[in-house]
């Protein structure tokens, strides 16, 4: 009797144990927190030019653990910071999203618009309404972060975070729990009415520790003995630019402390700012409880120190190669922090890079290599030469993202065709010998220049926002403003391919040599999540990374 009761209970016990795991496998199966970190400026190839310095759990456990792609592209020019961002978590194009450039010219009124300038949201933990109004009005695609918010009926938080105004809010999408940015005028993050009326309680404890005044106390000096760094040119190159006061741009910065209490935005030239921006990351998590249940959670994180680097030093400078070894250092921390808090293979994180960055004209003039300075003085000089041929001054409004724009309205004033103006001045600037391709916009497809240029333009192209006419520059000529450190815009190697990385959670090891764009971002962690693709998404999934 006892034997068969026995028996019943086993079998019951069974029957209890095959239904549990049925149910466990019915469960839909997701990371508990995504983290996006994008690099703003971050080359290619500086994983590999400081490998052999960087630690092991930094940049190296992403790429000694993770999925790494080696051949990912930006498909649109020009190649900049919001276009960057907008693009990785849209999965989108500027023709289609709509953000155009960090600025742009309105057709109709001429006048200038930042990408996420919204006059009618109000700061909020700031007075400044320049630096805190704003708003991700401007981007017209949805992003992941938008869809995660709906596939959890909005029980999914997603928290965007950076020194950038734009590199927080366009990433963040529409719907986030917040976004919050750096304000140079007070030394606090800040956000706007448009995601809140008051800053969280954990944003204000953060502020109130004054972290920017402790990272900058010691002044900033190399982690390595300067001697070491034997990837970079020597210190006190001519063509690296200079922070703060100081005099030469050599190391140490000892005035760094004092810098900062003058212009609080000397913070973000150096490794202290990417320190300040994962610190405020952390506060999320631990703020938002991020990554603490089983709904999916999302955090945007940009880290924009490289890029005020990149600008202000070059590519090539001791500075950039001190920022990228603290960097490592410091996500090895954040990593870290990630396995206490979240656990260990319960998040995923990708890492990429809105942009490169070209080498610096003055470097590149030392070793021989072809370089100089696009566009010095053209809109002055085409302007002249509208005037002699068309009898009125200025019909150049700006010239920006490597694009020209006309006056409209001083032409509709002047009964004057856009087509003859504009047939003109592509004559004119084809004579430049800085300018390798000059097209309108409207006739881009049936031009002879060459693939894949000629699709990025395209793409690039924002029917209601771009300008007229499309610049293309010679390799490695550098617009004028660019006279020490470096910039980016283009379509060339140098600016437009990106490091692509993911780990964790769904994420096999592993690496490929495939091309990819920019724009498969986003369908990949969309499809890793099982969410939808963004609206305006035009990119594939990376089924090597997800294993599908």
């Amino acid at each position: 009797m006892l034997r068969k009761i026995s028996i019943a209970a086993a079998t019951f016990l069974s029957v209890l144990t095959i239904n549990a795991q049925k149910n466990k496998n019915s469960q839909l199966e997701r990371p508990k927190l995504v983290v996006g970190l994008v690099v703003d400026q971050m080359r290619w190839d500086y994983l590999y030019r400081f490998y052999n310095k960087y630690g092991n759990d930094g940049f190296k456990r992403l790429l000694n653990t993770g999925y790494s792609l080696n051949n990912v592209l930006i498909p649109y020019v020009p190649t900049i910071t919001a276009l960057g961002h907008a693009c990785i978590y849209t999965g989108s194009v500027p023709a289609i999203h709509g953000i155009a450039g960090n600025d742009w010219t309105d057709k109709e009124t001429g006048q200038n618009v930042y990408c996420t300038t919204d006059e009618s949201v109000k700061p909020v933990g700031t007075t400044n309404a320049k630096v805190g109004s704003h708003s991700p009005k401007n981007l017209w695609s949805t992003t992941i972060s938008d869809e995660l918010r709906l596939a959890t009926n909005f029980q999914g938080k997603v928290i965007g975070v950076s020194l950038k105004d734009r590199a927080s809010i366009l990433p963040a999408g529409h719907t986030p729990n917040g976004a919050f940015w750096f304000d140079d005028s007070s030394g606090n993050f800040i956000t706007s009415t448009w995601y809140m009326n008051d800053l969280p309680q954990w944003v204000k404890s953060f502020n109130s520790q004054n972290l920017p005044d402790k990272l900058v106390a010691n002044g900033w000096n190399t982690l390595l003995p300067i001697n070491q760094y034997t990837e970079s040119s020597p210190d006190n190159s001519s063509w690296e630019g200079l922070l703060g006061s100081a005099k030469t741009p050599t190391f140490p910065y000892s005035n760094l402390a004092t810098d900062y209490q003058a212009k609080k935005d000397n913070i973000r030239y150096t490794p202290f700012g990417n320190t300040l921006t994962l610190k405020l990351a952390e506060a999320a998590v631990e703020g938002e409880k991020l990554g603490g249940d089983d709904i999916v959670d999302m955090l945007a994180i940009n880290l924009a120190s490289t890029d005020y680097a990149g600008h202000k030093f070059g590519p090539n400078s001791i500075e950039v190669e001190d920022v990228y070894l603290r960097l490592d250092q410091d996500l090895a921390q954040f990593f870290n922090y990630l396995d206490s808090k979240v656990g260990k293979g319960q998040y995923t994180v990708f890492l990429s890079a809105d942009h490169g960055g070209a080498h610096s004209v003055g470097f590149l003039q030392e070793h021989k290599i072809t370089t100089g300075f696009f566009g010095e003085g053209m809109e002055k000089d085409i302007n002249e030469k509208l005037k002699d041929k068309f009898g009125v001054d200025k019909l150049i409004n700006s010239v920006e993202n490597y694009q020209v724009y006309f006056d409209r309205k001083l032409m509709k004033d002047n009964k004057l065709e856009l087509d003859d103006v504009r047939n003109f001045t592509i004559k004119d600037l084809e004579k430049d010998p800085t300018v390798l391709y000059a097209v309108s916009v409207e006739k881009v497809q049936e031009s002879t220049i060459p693939e894949p240029i000629k699709q990025r333009i395209i793409n690039g192209i924002n029917r209601q926002r771009s300008g007229d006419i499309q610049l293309i520059s010679h390799d490695s000529m550098l617009p004028p403003y660019s006279k020490t450190g470096t910039t980016h815009s283009v379509w060339n190697s140098y600016d437009a391919h990106i490091p692509l990385i993911f780990m964790g959670w769904g994420i096999q090891h592993g690496e490929s040599n495939k091309q990819y764009n920019m724009t498969d971002i986003a369908p990949t962690v969309s499809s890793l999540l099982k969410i939808q693709f963004p609206s305006g998404n035009v990119g594939n999934p990376i089924t090597e990374v997800i294993g599908k």
